[in-house]
């Protein structure tokens, strides 16, 4: 299987989401920055809170709307509402008017709209593709965001100063082009099913209420929050230790470009190499590790994952730091698309969107764990800290050891039914097809 195999919506679907993310890392932060400029930092936190808990409640109302309407819709106003605000934020920018009110009722606006799309964006991945692409898929994904996010954070650094607002513009264009894209080209995909479930508010608080109860998916989100957790450590932890304890050196064989570095230097670097890294390699990860089965690779690159973390906690030698950073770096690329393609295959298809919207809580869960390691931090050891991050990397392998089997067993059941040589999408459709993952979801 290879790229051009893959069902028309990935492939367009890669596409616009590269660009959604490009904007997203490109703006976001250049918004906050923004609004403290206007109104103070204390001012623009409030503020800023305020548009993330607007988000996450988007978030789960569109998430619902997705089962009920269909994917394509959600994503259509998620990209017109997109082009809008972001040109009517270029407007409320310009020479010929200024409002920090305007600005940040838009700001709002658009990440309520980006949020109340992102289930439905989701969802359509995982409705066109099989569990023998998902890898594959979840590969390219996460390549992608990786190089949204190097390509947006320099442009956006570059170009914020003196032309914020020719940013805006030029994101109002691309969010308009992607709007015709998923408009014109990118198919319904979502199960019948689904579509016929209720719509209201009742419906949507059963529905997220059948989520909350789902065993196998509340232990798919706890071992992502075991994982999530040890990896912010290096926005948290890892970078209050190191700007604090990390003695400024020179980096053997480096000294010309670094004459001397300190924690804060040390931390931009180790960022640098783990992107650096992701963007060669992980669209080769197919070709790595071919020979391994999801198991192993999912276990080995928890592991490995967790070492890097662990040497990042304890040490204060510039290569071995580095050494760290290749090493979770080579462990995240082995594990992240093998656990997505674990959630894709778990969750139920009726309620798909409901699911992957209440699993958007795992990076914010694992930001709020992060916090609280700080403070924890300040009374455990490096080595403590390091020995905390080993019992999660062990949590979760254990909580995806007891997954795994279901999952397989699920595949089987799939692979008998009459519906599994059909398009995964028409499969769903199928209330005999789908009955297998509904039953299993509550076990």
């Amino acid at each position: 299987m290879n790229v051009r195999d893959l069902h028309p919506n990935i492939k367009l679907r890669l596409g616009v989401g590269f660009v959604q993310r490009l904007l997203g890392i490109m703006l976001m932060p250049l918004m906050v920055i923004h609004l403290a400029g206007l109104y103070g930092a204390a001012a623009a936190g409030v503020l800023t809170m305020v548009v993330a808990a607007a988000g996450i409640a988007s978030n789960f109302l569109g998430g619902h709307l997705a089962d009920v309407h269909g994917r394509k819709p959600l994503m259509v106003a998620g990209e017109v509402g997109a082009a809008l605000t972001f040109g009517l934020l270029a407007l409320a920018n310009s020479p010929w008017w200024q409002s920090g009110a305007v600005t940040f009722v838009l700001f709002l606006l658009n990440t309520c709209l980006a949020s109340a799309a992102t289930p439905a964006a989701d969802a359509m991945m995982i409705d066109v593709s099989t569990p023998e692409t998902r890898t594959l898929v979840y590969t390219i994904n996460y390549w992608s965001i990786n190089m949204a996010f190097t390509a947006g954070a320099l442009i956006g650094g570059f170009f914020y100063g003196d032309h914020f607002t020719l940013l805006l513009t030029a994101a109002a264009v691309l969010s308009a082009a992607t709007a015709l894209v998923v408009r014109w080209w990118i198919a319904e995909s979502a199960p019948e099913s689904a579509k016929e479930q209720a719509a209201g508010v009742a419906a949507m608080l059963r529905g997220y209420l059948a989520v909350s109860r789902d065993r196998v998916f509340l232990r798919l989100v706890g071992a992502a929050i075991l994982t999530r957790a040890v990896e912010v450590q290096i926005g948290y932890y890892i970078a209050v230790r190191l700007a604090d304890e990390f003695p400024e050196q020179a980096l053997a064989g480096l000294e010309r470009w670094f004459p001397a570095v300190d924690g804060v230097a040390m931390l931009g670097i180790l960022r640098a190499v783990n992107t650096a890294l992701v963007v060669v390699f992980a669209l080769f990860t197919g070709s790595m590790f071919r020979r391994l089965p999801d198991r192993v690779r999912l276990y080995a690159g928890i592991a490995v994952f967790t070492a890097g973390y662990m040497v990042l906690a304890v040490s204060n030698s510039g290569w071995i730091l580095i050494a760290g950073a290749v090493v979770f770096t080579l462990g995240e690329i082995m594990n992240v698309p093998v656990k997505q393609a674990i959630l894709a295959d778990l969750v139920d298809p009726v309620a798909r969107t409901k699911y992957l919207a209440a699993y958007g809580l795992v990076p914010r869960i694992g930001l709020l764990v992060g916090s609280l390691c700080v403070t924890v931090g300040a009374f455990l050891s490096p080595v403590g800290m390091s020995l905390l991050y080993a019992a999660a990397g062990l949590g979760a392998v254990l909580v995806y050891r007891s997954l795994l089997p279901l999952r397989e067993a699920r595949r089987a059941a799939a692979g008998q039914d009459p519906a599994a040589g059909q398009d995964p999408a028409a499969a769903d459709q199928n209330p005999q097809a789908a009955a297998p993952a509904r039953n299993g979801a509550t076990s």
